[in-house]
């Protein structure tokens, strides 16, 4: 990222306050070796937010660098700060930013695409080939007490959402994203793969969305169980119970699994849609002469865009809850943990507290 030092107020704007010069920050030195560190703290653009961050979850794909130390073509070859889901307090502002915005609390979209590509003109920022990703080799993320953002990627939130649910409307946008994309509407019936955080969450914004049957597979009982507390209509055990002919208007998936995906195909209804979310395997075979016969639309999800002020909107007005969720929580110093968190039963979303 280009710095710039922040430039003072004008006259009647609150004062840039005095920050520290360093700041701890959790570093991915290696696959399986994180490190508590000293940096200094990031210096500004003109354009740019200094954020105190408050919360940050744990991502699937903060787990699989940590484990893996890939994801596809992103490799971890140098130290790298996880974490992409964050809220957080503005604490100074570049020299192009209102001042006014200093101390707001904010939910960070993590992202800064180029705005200039044909992906960014067209609407799609999420396609920008030159985007800038939080966490994602090698753009650093929030595991740290302070992140710079673009200020118009640092979202206002109401003091009726939390830390913890701010930092979720990240994961809460991709659920949003693939409702969009499936064409969820009032009235629709939608299948989900997968009860994990993902699942639920698009269980959640499919039923703000208007679904009035929500579908949901899992092996595991407990959250199938909790799928059914937080937006899910019905429950379906993948090892025992067949989704095939329930003829739905959308299936998402959100498992990964390769015969999850086949059968939420044969699961959907003629001009239905099929969204994939989960990350499983490359290469997956599909029925497709299913698809062709009942002119199935198919598509994939990365990511999202302009989805923030509708999810700050849902959580505000109580159609989506983000903080039934969150099972475990962790200090910066046990970032560790919270990235081996998901294997314990009954964990769902592990946050980490970079101030504590």
């Amino acid at each position: 990222m280009t710095t710039s030092t922040a430039q003072s107020p004008a006259p009647g704007h609150p004062a840039q306050p005095e920050l520290p010069a360093t700041m701890r920050a959790s570093i991915l030195k290696r696959q399986g070796d994180m490190v508590l560190e000293t940096l200094s703290v990031p210096q500004l653009a003109p354009d740019q937010v200094l954020v105190q961050v408050a919360a940050v979850g744990v991502c699937g794909s903060d787990v699989h660098y940590y484990e893996h130390g890939r994801i596809g073509d992103y490799v971890v070859d140098h130290p790298l700060i996880l974490g992409h889901e964050l809220s957080g307090r503005i604490a100074a502002v570049g020299s192009a930013v209102d001042p006014d915005r200093l101390g707001k609390r904010v939910a960070v979209e993590p992202q800064r695409p180029c705005r200039k590509c044909k992906q960014c003109k067209a609407g799609r920022y999420n396609l920008c080939p030159d985007i800038e990703f939080y966490a994602t080799p090698p753009i650093d993320g929030a595991f740290a007490e302070y992140v710079t953002i673009q200020s118009d990627f640092a979202f206002d939130i109401p003091d009726s959402v939390s830390d913890e649910a701010a930092a979720l409307i990240e994961p809460l946008s991709v659920g949003l994203w693939a409702c969009e994309r499936a064409d969820i509407k009032p009235g629709s019936r939608v299948l989900i793969a997968g009860a994990g955080p993902i699942g639920i969450i698009a269980a959640q914004a499919a039923r703000a969305f208007g679904a009035t049957e929500i579908y949901i597979t899992d092996v595991a009982q407990d959250r199938l169980a909790f799928a059914l507390e937080h937006g899910a209509t019905h429950a379906l055990n993948a090892r025992t119970d067949s989704v095939e002919g329930l003829d739905v208007d959308a299936f998402i998936d959100a498992s990964g699994a390769p015969q999850a995906v086949r059968s939420g195909i044969k699961a959907v209804g003629p001009a239905g849609r099929v969204i994939l979310v989960g990350l499983g395997a490359d290469d997956v075979e599909l029925p497709v002469s299913f698809i062709q016969n009942r002119e199935i639309w198919l598509s994939g999800v990365f990511r999202y865009t302009n989805t923030w002020p509708l999810a700050i909107q849902l959580i505000a007005d109580g159609k989506v809850d983000l903080d039934v969720l969150v099972t475990g929580k962790f200090t910066l110093a046990e970032s560790e943990d919270a990235l081996r968190a998901g294997k314990q039963p009954g964990q769902l979303k592990a946050v980490v507290y970079p101030g504590r």
